[in-house]
């Protein structure tokens, strides 16, 4: 089987939007760490799109090249091979733009000076996706200049054609054996029979600037009218005369790239519809609707390799999903790339896309809110953080088994509870036949043992991993105790879990002081026992901490480095089950704060909502600030950790902190409800049988990878609504009708 080469590549787009500038590098922090560029050579890519951009070393006309030739000459020490990127989705210095007849001369004559500066370079991508930059820029107007109109799309897309031409010809008289990775996206639109026409249009669209660029677009050709309408047929006709012809055709597939049209558009309510000259129709995923699943990266990539004959190469793979999803997502892009190559069809390497992460592309980049999506690296550690996905990269690149449990199960783009929508059935579906053939069956995948079947963070690991397709065994008391050595012997024998979450333990922070024994049993030397056997087997496990292990004298949050201090029972047992936990190899102990979340009836919120919907005052401690955590959130945090392997003692709590009545107060605002009906008073006259600590906030030094409060809260009352609105009485006929 051909050599599939392991890539890399670094999410650079410089967006602009109205006057202001987009830019991921500045997000991500690269801008500021030279010492990135080792991070990805320990990876062991042989190759890595790296930006050398346009609008960033030009930004005024004058070239200021210090930042980028400190990295590209560290890439050459490194013998790690750039394929420089001129263009990532931008529209070039503020003078230029897509629209401007000037903006190819001028990407050209940038060309030529970055070639003389780095004449080494063998491989460059002029302007990536240039298509997709002409659709956003030109017809649906999320970046400058905003047009909407498919003359501006037409005109933005011939000018990036022609500048790609000019570019190469450029870097070739520097460079004259230069190759030319090109790089677009690679979808395909499916539609109802009414909306077939417009998904047609969108099909060959789809293959407009390639078409262009290699010459294919003639008088025959389906875009030859518009070309010719809109004045650009005499360019049309000159890129035909003389091909510019990519090296290796890079195509960039996400999930959604795929596309389903309905003309059915009340099934679809609220998404908007549109018409775009046909019938109207809603545009949505087809992983999200169509039975049958989308066609796939390998079945793009064949309709690719059967028009073109060029060679190929997945230059963006990444999944904004769960560290599982990310892991299927790769892998399966890998298994596929290897299996055409095995077929003949000349694909030379699959990029790791994102090798930081990416910010706010769930929004087109049209809104900066923060939202962070990993890869390879973490940003969000003061030092970026491998995931599991650089192990599955180093195994990849260097030829070793790959092997993670989570790639037992498929992603979920092949499972059945995919669906947004009711599924549309083009022909026979049987999901089970969806599932790569490197998947096991549920009942042989490996396992995760999760221990506190009847608490809510037990149930809550349950139902996330089951919407995870992380195969579990959840047990009680009564299949496994954990404070009896040969109980746990026997259980860990008989589940071969691959890893062990603890999510019981004594939760009654006032009865512990009256009840110490039995706390110390299950809190202590539980988890003591635990992990001594985990540690015989060679198992990870992971157990819950508590904020209650500090006194609350700091006057600042909590850091993972901070010395404990407890003040009461409860706080002591969390303490000596971390410390058992946090001394294994495969041990984490995470720090957590007060609970509230949709699946628990008994927490702070939902008590405090139960009272002040009966109209009865609420009473809640006014000196006592806490970390409220999002009972979802931890979950989803604490399994993407187990997954990257994470070790030692986290904090995982919302970014935020609130006294308890304010919280009460923001739950009560949230719902709806009476916020003055919460009376703040004193800790000292609530009753409280343990001291507890006057704050107790929790942050983090290792990475501040969970939500903000206040995201939190909005998640949780948008499930909260819903519920209120699913069971709400019908209302009885008016009378007079």
């Amino acid at each position: 089987m051909p050599e599939i080469e392991i890539w890399g590549g670094l999410e650079c787009t410089v967006a602009r939007i109205r006057d202001s500038y987009v830019d991921q590098t500045l997000l991500n922090g690269h801008e500021h760490r030279l010492d990135d560029l080792d991070r990805f050579a320990t990876l062991g890519i042989r190759r890595i799109r790296y930006p050398v951009l346009w609008e960033r070393v030009a930004p005024d006309g004058a070239c200021d090249w210090a930042w980028t030739d400190a990295r590209m000459a560290r890439l050459r020490d490194l013998g790690l091979k750039p394929i420089v990127t001129l263009l990532h989705h931008g529209s070039g210095p503020r003078h230029t733009g897509l629209l401007d007849p000037g903006f190819p001369a001028g990407l050209a004559e940038f060309a030529a000076r970055a070639a003389d500066r780095y004449p080494w370079v063998e491989d460059w991508t002029p302007i990536n996706e240039p298509l997709t930059t002409a659709r956003f820029s030109g017809l649906y107007g999320h970046w400058y200049p905003h047009a909407r109109d498919e003359a501006s799309f037409l005109r933005m897309l011939v000018h990036e054609v022609e500048a790609m031409r000019l570019a190469m010809a450029a870097i070739r008289r520097v460079v004259p054996t230069a190759r030319f990775i090109h790089t677009e996206d690679l979808t395909r639109v499916h539609a109802t029979p009414p909306v077939a026409a417009a998904a047609a249009f969108q099909n060959h669209r789809r293959w407009l600037g390639l078409d262009l660029l290699t010459g294919r677009v003639d008088h025959q050709h389906y875009f030859w009218p518009r070309l010719r309408d809109a004045g650009l047929a005499e360019a049309a006709e000159r890129f035909a005369a003389a091909p510019c012809m990519p090296d290796i055709l890079g195509f960039n597939h996400y999930l959604s790239s795929e596309r389903f049209l309905d003309h059915r558009v009340e099934r679809y309510h609220p998404l908007p519809w549109t018409h775009d000259g046909s019938e109207r129709h809603v545009d949505t995923e087809a992983v999200s609707v169509l039975a049958e699943g989308p066609a796939g990266i390998e079945s793009l990539l064949r309709e690719a390799w059967e028009r073109y004959r060029l060679p190929l190469a997945v230059t963006e793979v990444h999944n904004g999903s769960t560290r599982d999803e990310q892991l299927r997502w790769l892998y399966e892009t890998w298994q596929a790339a290897r299996r055409l190559a095995a077929d003949g069809i000349d694909v030379r390497a699959v990029t790791a896309w994102a090798l930081l992460g990416s910010y706010d592309w769930h929004r087109l980049l049209t809104h900066c809110v923060g939202y962070y999506e990993p890869g390879p690296f973490d940003v969000r550690s003061p030092t970026p953080r491998a995931t599991a996905l650089a192990g599955l990269l180093r195994a990849m690149a260097s030829g070793a088994a790959v092997d993670h449990p989570v790639l037992d199960a498929p992603g979920a783009w092949h499972r059945a509870d995919r669906f947004l929508w009711r599924p549309v059935r083009a022909c026979p579906f049987t999901p089970a036949d969806r599932a790569p053939a490197w998947c096991k069956p549920p009942s042989k995948a490996r396992r995760l043992l999760i221990v506190g079947s009847t608490g809510t963070l037990g149930r809550a690991f349950a139902r996330v991993c089951t919407r995870r397709a992380l195969a579990y065994r959840l047990v009680g008391r009564g299949e496994m105790d954990i404070a009896d050595a040969a109980s746990v012997r026997a259980a860990l024998e008989r589940h071969r879990p691959w890893a062990v979450i603890n999510a019981a333990g004594y939760v009654r922070v006032d009865d512990a002081e009256t009840d110490a024994d039995r706390c110390r049993r299950e809190n202590a030397d539980g988890p003591a026992v635990l992990a001594a056997a985990c540690a015989e087997h060679s198992v990870p496990l992971v157990g819950f901490s508590s904020d209650l292990v500090f006194d609350g004298v700091k006057g600042a949050p909590y850091v993972e480095s901070d010395p404990p201090a407890p003040l009461n029972v409860y706080g002591e047992s969390k303490l000596a089950a971390e410390r058992a936990i946090a001394g294994l190899e495969h041990g984490l102990a995470i720090r957590t704060s007060a609970f509230f979340g949709p699946w628990d009836e008994h927490n702070f919120i939902a008590v405090a909502l139960r009272s002040l919907g009966q109209g009865r005052p609420f009473r809640a401690a006014e000196d006592v600030t806490v970390s409220p955590t999002y009972v979802p959130d931890l979950v989803n945090a604490a399994l993407d950790l187990l997954i990257d392997g994470e070790r030692g003692v986290w904090h995982l709590a919302n970014a935020g902190a609130v006294t308890w009545a304010g919280l009460a107060r923001e739950a009560a605002r949230r719902a709806g409800l009476d916020p003055a009906l919460v009376e703040g008073v004193p800790a000292a006259e609530l009753g409280w049988t343990a001291r507890r600590p006057a704050r107790s906030v929790l942050a983090s030094e290792r990475g501040r990878i969970m939500p903000t409060l206040d995201d939190a809260l909005g998640a949780h009352f948008a499930l909260w609504h819903e519920e209120m609105v699913r069971h709400a009485p019908t209302p009885l006929p008016d009378a007079a009708e």
